[in-house]
């Protein structure tokens, strides 16, 4: 998936197995004709992503931040769950929020959404 400017993705998991997903942060106009949005360097960037039940909920279910990987000049963002964590979900729904932090303290909320949980059956 592409991402230019702030976005939603609705992510479903599935439990037992390891989740990944790959993210693209692209600048420019995304709706101009002929416009080639490039991607945007993430170099000394930090991320964080939480899954909560809803809005400023407490507790937070999932911490996903520690799952993220930046990909520099790629502008690329990838999150992996591995199986061992997914399969410790006793929760179903959930919603979420990735924030990007520049080194210059510049914050984005880039993504955010909701997560669904599909109930695993073999251990």
């Amino acid at each position: 998936m592409t991402c230019c400017g702030t976005g939603t993705y609705n992510h479903c998991i599935k439990q037992g197995a390891t989740y990944t997903k790959d993210f693209t942060w692209l600048a420019g106009t995304c709706s101009a004709v002929g416009a080639q949005p490039s991607p945007v360097d993430l170099t000394g960037y930090s991320a964080g992503m939480q899954i909560r039940a809803y809005p400023l909920a407490t507790p937070v279910l999932y911490d996903a931040s520690s799952n993220l990987v930046l990909g520099g000049t790629a502008g690329t963002i990838t999150l992996t769950i591995p199986a061992a964590n997914t399969e410790s979900f006793t929760w179903w729904n959930g919603v979420y929020d990735l924030i990007l932090t520049s080194s210059s303290a510049v914050i984005t909320r880039l993504l955010q959404g909701t997560v669904s949980v599909s109930a695993g059956v073999t251990p």
